[in-house]
């Protein structure tokens, strides 16, 4: 029985087979980071924008794409990838310098479609226009930093925005036929299981097809990490972890895929908590936890 929408079944049932994802670097920045809002980032934002699992941004799109086929091929040897534009805000430049980018990946025959992370307040019309044009050749979803429903929990991180500009946001995607999903952290400073609850009861409401989760973890040279030297606050055990995440899973909607069930932040700059570099073990408690409680996604969900 499989307890969650995962990600892997999605993607087998929308390409009907296996896809892998190649990260890119598009050489993007962020309001949050040029002093269009501020200069500190979002407080848990890493110096690579987040994007430290991609190419570099150094090389061009299409060679980005071949030295990302060179690396997984000991791990994937299909012959379909997603172009994945991670790193920092992916929808912030002049709309033909993003077609150029975009057009540039999907033009590539192994590029079956494309992954684009974003904010939600970087979203302007001609934005949507370009994407939902380019989504009539191949697949484009995107993914929107979000994090929290609570306004004062985003005002501590520095996320820039309130709540209300990300459900606008997904609302506009939606009328423009552009699949969505949100990134939340669980185990945020001083919010509660119920104000996590809360989070998904937002989300349920909202058009999202997908949603990322992880835990909250310290990275090095990150506003955070300074805070919390000097304003030490409790971060997630495993077991608290699984235990809010599980009650977060039962309560989400049933059709929203889950594209990320933990965090795995980069060994080099990890500080805190070291149990999330032990990917393949929380998953398999998380499933364990699952199991043990005969309960699945979208089981409270009301």
């Amino acid at each position: 029985m499989e307890r969650y929408y995962s990600y892997s079944r999605f993607l087998k049932e929308y390409f009907g087979e296996k896809i892998y994802k190649i990260c890119l670097d598009g050489g993007f920045t962020c309001p949050n980071r040029d002093g269009s809002l501020s200069t500190l980032g979002c407080l848990f934002c890493s110096e690579g924008g987040s994007g430290e699992f991609a190419e570099q941004a150094h090389l061009s799109i299409t060679e980005q794409i071949i030295k990302g086929k060179q690396q997984t091929a000991n791990k994937y040897q299909g012959e379909k990838y997603l172009a994945y534009f991670q790193a920092f805000t992916n929808t912030y430049a002049p709309v033909e310098k993003l077609r150029t980018l975009y057009e540039e990946a999907l033009n590539r025959e192994e590029i079956c479609g494309l992954i684009i992370g974003t904010r939600p307040d970087c979203l302007p019309e001609e934005v949507l226009d370009l994407l939902e044009e380019l989504q009539s050749k191949k697949p484009v979803f995107l993914e929107l930093g979000f994090q929290t429903c609570h306004d004062k929990t985003a005002r501590f991180l520095n996320r820039g925005y309130d709540s209300i500009v990300f459900a606008d946001a997904v609302k506009r995607c939606a009328e423009h036929k552009i699949r969505v999903s949100a990134h939340i952290i669980l185990g945020l400073p001083g919010e509660s299981m119920e104000d996590q609850y809360e989070t998904i009861h937002f989300l349920n409401k909202l058009p999202i097809s997908g949603i990322k989760i992880s835990m909250l973890y310290l990275l090095k040279n990150t506003p955070l990490a300074a805070h919390y030297e000097k304003h030490p606050f409790p971060l997630y055990t495993m077991e608290e972890y699984v235990d809010v995440l599980v009650g977060c899973l039962e309560r989400l909607r049933p059709d929203i895929v889950i594209e990320r069930i933990t965090g795995d932040g980069p060994r080099k700059l990890l500080i805190a908590p070291e149990w999330i570099l032990h990917k393949r073990y929380v998953l398999n408690t998380i499933q364990k936890e699952l199991k043990l409680r005969n309960t699945y996604q979208g089981k409270n969900y009301v």
